[in-house]
C-alpha cells in the first residue's frame, strides 16, 4: 500500500493503490493530481559477443539409424517383424 501526501503541506491524504487520483487537501485546500508511475518494460538481454550461441558439438545430431538418410525397415524386437 502506498501513502499519498499533499504536495504542499505534506498532510497524509490517503493510503492505498491507485492508477490516477485527484484529491483535495482538507488542510491547505491544494488539489493534488496523482498518477501511478508507468511500469518499466523488461530489458532485453545483451547478445553474446563470443560468436555463435551454440557451438557445433551442441547442434542437433541425427539419431542412430537415420544418419545418412538410411532407415531401418521393420522392428527386429517386435514378433511381427522378426525374420
Amino acid at each position: 500500500m502506498e501513502t499519498v501526501r499533499c504536495g504542499q503541506c505534506n498532510k497524509l491524504l490517503a493510503v492505498g493503490e491507485y492508477t490516477r487520483l485527484q484529491i483535495k487537501c482538507g488542510r491547505c485546500r491544494t488539489l493534488n493530481d496523482l498518477r501511478a508511475p508507468s511500469p518499466t518494460p523488461e530489458r532485453q538481454r545483451a547478445s553474446s559477443t563470443t560468436g555463435d550461441r551454440h557451438d557445433a558439438s551442441e547442434r542437433r545430431k541425427e539419431p542412430p539409424g537415420l544418419a545418412g538418410g538410411k532407415e531401418e525397415v521393420g522392428r527386429r524386437d517386435h514378433p511381427a517383424h522378426a525374420g
